[in-house]
C-alpha cells in the first residue's frame, strides 16, 4: 500500500482505480455490441441518409399517431356542456384541417429556404436574433420530451383497452418502452427507421380501410353502426352555455385538436437525414404528411359522430349508464378504438388489427422527437447553448448523448404524471406554437431581407408568393397560441412555459460559460515564441485547436531540449482539422504538426497506437507526452467540458516507457475558487486528497509542566 500512495494520480484517480475503470469499460464494450451494434465509420454516413418511404415513418409518425387520441381530445372538451355541443366537432375539425394545410405550406418553404437542419431554431435564431433562436430551441426541446411522453402513454392507454394488464401497469410499462425505443435508435436512423416503417404503414391502411368500409356501410349498405358508447348519457359539467363561456369552450376545443400538429417541424429539423435532392424529398414528405394526417383526422371525427361515440373528462361521474353513473371501475376507451368497434365489430380481425397498429404506431410516434431532439441538441452545442458532448456521433453515426439525454428526460415526466395522457396533453402544444409563430414571423423577415437585394422578375414572384404565405402561417399560429395559453394556462400549460424558462437560462448559462472560456483562451496574434515565455520541456505535444493552453504545451516542449519534437492531432471533424492546419501554418509555428486520422471518431486509440509505434521502433527511447488542459473551478463546470485528457492519461499510464506530462491553464474561476477554499482555511495541498485528511493531535506536555 505505500508504494500506491506514492506512485501518483493521474486526474485525481489512483493507478488501480484508473485500472479498475479501464476494466470496466472493457466489459461494457460486449453488451454494448450486441445491444446497440458494430460501431460504424464516419465515411459511412451517407449510407444512412432515408428514402422517402423511410422517411415517412420516421419523422411524420407524430403527427400521423396524433390522430389516434386529437379527436377524442376535442370531444372531451365539448362533453363539458352535454351532447348538445358535439355538433360544433365537424366545424372544430374544419378549423384544424385550415391550421394543418397553412403549417404544412408554410414548412415547405422553411425546407427550401433552410435545408441544414436548424429548422425552426436556425430561421429564428439568423432573422429575429440569438434571445429568439433561444426561445424556439427552449420550445421545442420541451415539445420532443412531451411528444415521447404523451405518445408512449397513450399509446400503453390504447393497448390496455385489449391487455388490461398495460393499465394496471401502466407507468412500469411506459417506461419500459422508453428504454427499448432508446436502445432501438442507438442502433441508428436507418436501421430504426425500417423497423418503424411497417407498423406506421399498417396504421395509416388500417385507418383508412375503416373510413372506407365505414362510408360504405354508412351510404351504400345505410346500415346502422353504433359504438359502444352510444347508450351513454352525458351528464354536463356546465349546462346550456352560451355567450363568451361557449366561445371559450369552442376555443378550448380547438386547442386540443390543434394536437394533431405535433411534430409537423419534425421534417423541417431533419432535412439532412434525407436523401438527395434533400430539400425536394423533405417538401413532398411533408405534404404527403398533411395530406394523410387531415384525411384521417376527418374521417375519425366524422365516424365518431355516426357512430354516437361518447367521451367524457370524469367518465366516472359523467357517463351515464341507464340514469346511473358507471362508476369507477369503467374504463374510457379512445375514440379511435371505439369508433373500430362499431364499423369492424368488437373483437374482429380487423378490430384488433387496428388497435395493435394503434397502440405500435402511438410508441413509434415518439421516434419523431428521438430524431428531431438529437439533432437539435447538436446543433446547439456547436453553437455553445449545450453541452458540447450533444454535438459529436456515437457509434452507429447517431447522436447518442442527445437520444439518451431525451429517454432520461421523458421517464421522468411519466413517472412524474403517472403515464396519464390526459394530463400530459395538457402540456402539450404550447411549445409547438411558439416555434411555429417565431418560425414564420422568421421567414417573413428573411423573405423581406432578399427582395431588397433580388432583381429577377420571376424569382421576385416566388418570393412574394413564399412571403404571402409565411405571413398568413404567422399570423394564423400566433392566433392559435395565444388561444392555447388563454385556454390552457390553468390545466398545465404553465408547467410546459416553465420548462421553457428552464431550458432557456441554462441554455444562457451554458453559452455564457463557453463565451468566457473561450475569451481566456483566444490566443493572441504574433509568433508562438513572443507569446508564451518558455520555461523547459517536450517529445509529443497533443493538440486539438490552437489556443493559449496549446501554446504554452508547445513553448514548454520545445525547451524541453528532447531530440524529436512533434505536434500531434487527430481528425474527428475533416473542417475542424483543415481549420487547425491552416492556422498551424498561418501563424509559422516552427514545430511538425502530424494528424492522425480517426474512421471511427475515437481520440483516444489513435493516439494509443501511434505512441507504441513509436514504442517499438525506438525501445530504448522514451516517449514525453504533453496533453494542455486549462482547469475551471466549479464542479458543475466539469460537465460542460470533455474528459478526453483524463482518458488519456488513464491509458498512457500503462504503457511502458511513456511519460506523461500536463500543462494545466487555470482559467478565472479556478482562481476564485482556490481563494474562496483558502478564506474557508479549507485549501489543502495538491496531494492532501491522496494522503488523507490530517488528524490533530494533542500537544506534547512540555518539560516544564
Amino acid at each position: 500500500m505505500a508504494i500506491l500512495r506514492t506512485c501518483g494520480v493521474v486526474g485525481g484517480r489512483s493507478p488501480v482505480r484508473t485500472l479498475t475503470i479501464l476494466c470496466v469499460s472493457k466489459l461494457t464494450d460486449v453488451p454494448k455490441r450486441i445491444l446497440i451494434g458494430r460501431a460504424l465509420r464516419s465515411d459511412r454516413l451517407g449510407e444512412t441518409l432515408l428514402p422517402k418511404r423511410i422517411a415517412l415513418p420516421v419523422f411524420a409518425s407524430d403527427p400521423l399517431s396524433s390522430v389516434a387520441y386529437a379527436p377524442g381530445e376535442v370531444l372531451l372538451v365539448l362533453s363539458i356542456a352535454g351532447l348538445s355541443a358535439y355538433h360544433f366537432s365537424p366545424w372544430i375539425a374544419l378549423a384544424v384541417v385550415v391550421l394543418m394545410f397553412t403549417v404544412v405550406a408554410s414548412y415547405r418553404q422553411n425546407v427550401h429556404a433552410y435545408p441544414s437542419g436548424g429548422g425552426d431554431y436556425e430561421v429564428a435564431n439568423t432573422n429575429l436574433g440569438p434571445k429568439a433562436g433561444r426561445t424556439v430551441a427552449s420550445a421545442l426541446l420541451v415539445d420532443y420530451v412531451l411528444t415521447v411522453a404523451v405518445s408512449i402513454s397513450s399509446g400503453v392507454e390504447n393497448l390496455g383497452s385489449a391487455i388490461p394488464f398495460f393499465v394496471e401497469h401502466k407507468v412500469a410499462c411506459a417506461v419500459g418502452i422508453i428504454v427499448l425505443l432508446t436502445l432501438m435508435n442507438l442502433r441508428g436512423v436507418k436501421e430504426s427507421g425500417k423497423l418503424f416503417a411497417i407498423p406506421t404503414y399498417v396504421f395509416v391502411a388500417s385507418v383508412f380501410i375503416m373510413i372506407m368500409w365505414g362510408a360504405f356501410r354508412g351510404i351504400v349498405l345505410d346500415d346502422t353502426m353504433k359504438a359502444p358508447t352510444a347508450d351513454f348519457e352525458i351528464k354536463p359539467e356546465h349546462q346550456g352555455l352560451a355567450g363568451f363561456a361557449l366561445v371559450f369552450l369552442l376555443l378550448r376545443a380547438f386547442s386540443s385538436g390543434c394536437a394533431a400538429l405535433t411534430g409537423v417541424e419534425a421534417i423541417s429539423n431533419g432535412v439532412p437525414a434525407f436523401r438527395k435532392p434533400k430539400s425536394r424529398n423533405a417538401a413532398n414528405t411533408l405534404a404527403l404528411m398533411g395530406v394523410l394526417a387531415v384525411t384521417m383526422f376527418c374521417g375519425i371525427i366524422g365516424l365518431a359522430m355516426v357512430t354516437n361515440v361518447r367521451m367524457a373528462e370524469n367518465p366516472a361521474h359523467d357517463l351515464l349508464r341507464d340514469g346511473a353513473p358507471v362508476g369507477e371501475d369503467y374504463v374510457q376507451n379512445p375514440v379511435i378504438t371505439q369508433v373500430a368497434a362499431a364499423v369492424f365489430g368488437d373483437g374482429t380481425f380487423f378490430f384488433i388489427l387496428l388497435a395493435a397498429a394503434t397502440a405500435l404506431v402511438l410508441f413509434l410516434a415518439a421516434n419523431t422527437a428521438y430524431n428531431g431532439f438529437p439533432v437539435l441538441g447538436s446543433i446547439l452545442a456547436q453553437d455553445r447553448y449545450m453541452p458540447r458532448q450533444l454535438h459529436t456521433r456515437g457509434d452507429r453515426l447517431a447522436f447518442s448523448n442527445g437520444i439518451v439525454l431525451l429517454a432520461g428526460a421523458a421517464a421522468l415526466l411519466v413517472w412524474i404524471y403517472g403515464a396519464d395522457s390526459t394530463r400530459l396533453i395538457q402540456l402539450y402544444i404550447v411549445g409547438v406554437f411558439v416555434s411555429f409563430t417565431l418560425s414564420q414571423t422568421g421567414m417573413v423577415r428573411h423573405w423581406n431581407r432578399h427582395l431588397r437585394t433580388e432583381t429577377d422578375p420571376a424569382k421576385r414572384r416566388r418570393m412574394i408568393r413564399s412571403r404571402a404565405i409565411n405571413t398568413f402561417g404567422a399570423f394564423f399560429t400566433g392566433l392559435v397560441l395565444v388561444v392555447v395559453l388563454v385556454t390552457k394556462f390553468t390545466h398545465g400549460a404553465w408547467v410546459a412555459l416553465l420548462g421553457m424558462v428552464i431550458f432557456y437560462v441554462t441554455m444562457t448559462s451554458i453559452r455564457r460559460h463557453y463565451d468566457r472560456v473561450a475569451e481566456e483562451l483566444a490566443a493572441p496574434e504574433g509568433p508562438a515564441d513572443d507569446i508564451v515565455r518558455p520555461s523547459r520541456v517536450h517529445s509529443v505535444v497533443l493538440v486539438s485547436k490552437i489556443h493559449r493552453p496549446t501554446l504554452r504545451a508547445v513553448a514548454y516542449a520545445k525547451l524541453l531540449r528532447s531530440d524529436t519534437l512533434e505536434a500531434l492531432s487527430v481528425n474527428v471533424d475533416p473542417a475542424e482539422t483543415k481549420a487547425l492546419k491552416e492556422e498551424w501554418d498561418r501563424r509559422g509555428i516552427d514545430v511538425p504538426l502530424k494528424v492522425l486520422d480517426s474512421p471511427y471518431r475515437e481520440v483516444t486509440r489513435p493516439v494509443i497506437e501511434y505512441v507504441k509505434g513509436l514504442r517499438r521502433e525506438s525501445p530504448r527511447d522514451a516517449i514525453s507526452v504533453i496533453i494542455p488542459e486549462y482547469v475551471v473551478g466549479h464542479w458543475y463546470e466539469q460537465l460542460l467540458h470533455n474528459q478526453s485528457a483524463l482518458r488519456l492519461k488513464g491509458r498512457l499510464l500503462f504503457t511502458p516507457g511513456v511519460m506523461v506530462t500536463s500543462v494545466p491553464y487555470q482559467l478565472e474561476s479556478s482562481e476564485v475558487a482556490r481563494k474562496r477554499a483558502r478564506k474557508r482555511q479549507e485549501w489543502n495541498a495538491p496531494g492532501s486528497v491522496r494522503r488523507g485528511p490530517v488528524e490533530k493531535r494533542p500537544k506534547e506536555p512540555s518539560a516544564k509542566s
